[in-house]
């Protein structure tokens, strides 16, 4: 009773081992094979137990490994062997990778029998090896990108470096191993990007910062880096990668694509220039060749000379408002300015031609008191033009509304008039110097454009929005103290 009982344990443990387990006697006959073996080899326990070894495992695998002689030496040492590595493909199955060994059984101290315990590691060879080709497919794209890839400990310290890296700092990998990465930061950086290491390292989000590196030749390079966490199984971080651009190209790019807009704007301005000057200049010229006649009327003298002085007001008022353009003063005369204050001086220069012109204005101001740092005269000198436009822009009557808003730090101030409004082709051109929509002498082009050179002196930016035939609105933004 108690040996059946035996037996069926011992057969049901064999059974529940998923590996191969075969029990081998002295004369190389299968005296027990387990249900994993019998499924895997796809044979029957009837054409398995009491077969020979060279009867159920193919000869050459037998012959190549010499499985035969290590159960012999296992029977006559009484001693394991070492795991070794199998491979077996049972007929109609792909091939399998296993790791076996050959245990003794012992009894009462002899070597009854040896047990081949063979293990199936196809799968985790396979996932190793797909492992390894990721990781050399991984290893390729670090090595031949273009951009700097490196990777830290949490502390800084560098753990990978990649051939970019290597070209942009002058460092070789094992130059710059187990240094700290901050080493490479101009002084006046190294502040920005150890907030930026610190968040990375508490936080999910990659980090974007720009910040110089000093190379080995002490040249310094601006760089745009994206800062990661990298995280473990556990999502805990466990150091930082960083990918960085060397931004020298793309600087020199920019700096041309400035040259070549500085140029163009200078072409659109020196024809501006010549079509605005010489209007009054012709009216001058005819005005003093009059002049120079003997024969000349006392009233006609006076009329001609009365257009001179007009024509050469004209083309100084130009050349003015150009050189305001060209060369605003930067900083000049900043102080704190009451900018309600200084919206309703303006608005009372202009309330009698707005009368005149039946125009209805409205403004909607808040009850707080917004000071902003700025230039007075500048500052007015933005807004007169900006409400005169809007003024100019209903010949037949309508409604202005100035409106001033907060948001966060910034002040909005917006210009609303009820106008003839500007098309869509145009409204890009609007703040380009000498781009004018006004009739031929009644606007220099260069109104708008000052005002924008205004906003961006102070801080601050000027947006336009508009509909045809219904209306626009300028939307002054300036930082508040």
């Amino acid at each position: 009773m108690v040996r059946n009982f035996s037996k069926k344990l011992y057969t049901m443990l064999l059974d529940a081992i998923p590996s191969s387990v075969l029990l081998i006697n002295e004369d190389m006959s299968i005296i027990s094979a387990n249900r994993y073996f019998i499924e895997k080899s796809q044979r029957s326990l009837s054409t398995t137990i009491g077969y020979r070894l060279e009867d159920v495992f193919p000869a050459i695998i037998l012959e190549n490994l010499k499985i035969t002689s290590q159960i012999r030496q296992v029977f006559k040492n009484n001693k394991a062997t070492d795991g070794q590595k199998m491979t077996y493909r049972a007929p109609g199955l792909p091939l399998r990778t296993f790791y076996y060994t050959i245990l003794p059984f012992k009894w009462e101290g002899n070597v009854e029998s040896v047990m081949l315990l063979m293990i199936d590691v196809t799968d985790q060879v396979r996932l190793s090896e797909e492992v390894r080709r990721v990781e050399r497919q991984l290893a390729s794209v670090v090595d031949s990108a273009s951009d700097i890839v490196l990777s830290t400990d949490t502390d800084a310290k560098i753990l990978t470096w990649n051939p970019a890296a290597e070209k942009v700092f002058g460092y070789t990998y094992n130059e710059a191993n187990g240094k700290s990465f901050f080493d490479y930061i101009t002084d006046y950086n190294g502040k920005e990007i150890k907030k930026v290491f610190n968040k990375t390292k508490t936080g999910t989000k990659s980090q974007m910062i720009e910040c110089s590196v000093i190379t080995k030749r002490g040249i310094d390079i601006q760089v745009s880096w994206v800062i990661s966490p990298m995280k473990n199984d556990f999502s805990r971080t466990i150091g930082i990668v960083a990918v960085g651009r060397d931004l020298t190209e793309q600087r020199k790019l920019e700096m041309q694509i400035r040259q070549s807009q500085k140029l163009t704007a200078l072409g659109v301005m020196a024809g501006g220039i010549a079509h605005e000057i010489r209007n009054p200049l012709a009216i001058a010229s005819s005005s003093a060749q009059f002049l120079l006649e003997e024969k000349i009327k006392p009233e006609f003298r006076k009329e001609c000379a009365k257009k001179i002085h007009t024509a050469i007001h004209r083309a100084s008022f130009i050349i003015e408002n150009l050189l305001k353009f060209a060369r605003a003063p930067i900083k000049t005369d900043m102080e704190k300015v009451n900018l309600l204050s200084l919206i309703h001086e303006t608005l009372s220069l202009i309330s009698n031609q707005a009368k005149i012109q039946k125009i209805d204005m409205r403004s909607h101001f808040l009850d707080e008191v917004i000071i902003i740092s700025g230039n007075t005269t500048l500052l007015q000198q933005m807004f007169m033009n900006l409400f005169l436009n809007a003024i100019n822009a209903m010949p037949d009557g309508g409604n202005l509304i100035i409106t001033e808003k907060r948001m966060g730090s910034e002040v909005l101030v917006s210009i609303e008039d009820t106008g003839r409004g500007i098309p869509k082709a145009q409204i890009e051109k609007i703040f380009d110097p000498f781009y004018t929509t006004s009739p031929v002498g009644k606007g220099t082009g260069l109104g708008l454009s000052i005002c924008y050179s205004i906003a961006k002196q102070h801080f601050g930016s000027i947006e336009v929005d508009s509909v045809p035939d219904k209306g626009t609105i300028f939307i002054v933004r300036l930082p508040t103290l």
